[in-house]
């Protein structure tokens, strides 16, 4: 496809995993200080806000929302939407103190990715991911961010984090999400 986008978020990860998801493509961080506060209600209302403020910013080039985060079982759905703010950096730890005792079907958990990408023309696509899994007893791995030293994926025995980067890039939520939207922009 060969098009240069800029994804409205500062971070780095997240860039390297939409680098090598969206082959052909350009992406570069927004790099704005001002980003608006994440305040929807699901993942697509939050990816789409991302993409809406990045347009006010940049008119030439593709612009890209996304938002992500961890559904578990035993936490009702949490920390869902509210994960980026729900642990500020010690993600897989807290779910480690908030699970502790609960076992099966408590432990269960997805990963989900909305993007959004809006084209210089103004029109817009999304694509969505999900990654099934469960969550581990123990810290395991050193790769990866988040929640990925818990996250053991379904076919798996090890977490995301000691699976590696490398796995991560072709299987994440993330990898799926930014499949679907580049499969939906070829489709346009």
């Amino acid at each position: 496809m060969g098009e240069l986008a800029v994804l409205a978020s500062s971070n780095e990860n997240k860039l390297r995993e939409l680098r090598h998801a969206i082959p052909g493509w350009t992406i570069e961080l927004l790099g704005a200080d001002d980003y608006p506060p994440e305040t929807g209600e699901t993942y697509f209302e939050n990816a789409r806000a991302k993409a809406e403020f990045a347009r006010t910013r940049v008119s030439d080039r593709w612009v890209l929302g996304e938002d992500s985060g961890v559904e578990i079982d035993g936490l009702d759905g949490g920390p869902g939407v509210r994960s980026a703010r729900w642990a500020a950096g010690r993600e897989a730890e807290r779910a480690l103190e908030e699970l502790q005792g609960v076992e099966g079907d408590g432990r269960r958990a997805r990963y989900l990715c909305e993007l959004v990408a809006i084209s210089p023309e103004g029109s817009k696509y999304r694509g969505t991911g999900t990654l099934e899994g469960r969550i581990a007893e123990v810290l395991s791995g050193t790769e990866g961010f988040g929640f990925d030293p818990v996250f053991i994926p379904d076919g798996e025995e090890l977490t995301v984090a000691k699976l590696g980067n490398g796995w991560k890039r072709e299987h994440s939520h993330r990898a799926r999400a930014a499949r679907a939207l580049a499969a939906a922009i070829l489709r346009r």
